[in-house]
């Protein structure tokens, strides 16, 4: 699962004791920043199809920290949409 718009203060274990409660954690990872090392404010859970389901409609939109934290099915990079695309064609319009 993807979880987005977290404190930047979760870590690995924060995330995973957060979705603990809808079954077992297989892995919880929060995405850092390669040079300053500091949270990008989003990470990914894995565990089965069935407690999944229930940790996205359990947590997705609850506040966590003061944030509405945002969870749902991650999605493979390559069916994302490019965002580079957008840039290259704003930038050849300049």
């Amino acid at each position: 699962m993807f979880v987005g718009n977290l404190p930047y203060s979760m870590d690995d274990s924060k995330l995973g004791e957060l979705f603990k409660q809808f079954g077992n954690v297989e892995k919880a990872k929060i995405i850092t920043d390669r040079d300053s090392g500091r949270s990008k404010g989003f990470g990914f859970v894995t565990m089965n199809d069935d407690e999944a389901r229930k940790a996205i409609a359990g947590l997705s939109e609850k506040e966590f920290d003061g944030r509405a934290i945002k969870v749902n099915e991650a999605r493979p990079k390559e069916d994302r949409p490019r965002r580079d695309n957008f840039r290259r064609d704003n930038n050849s319009r300049r």
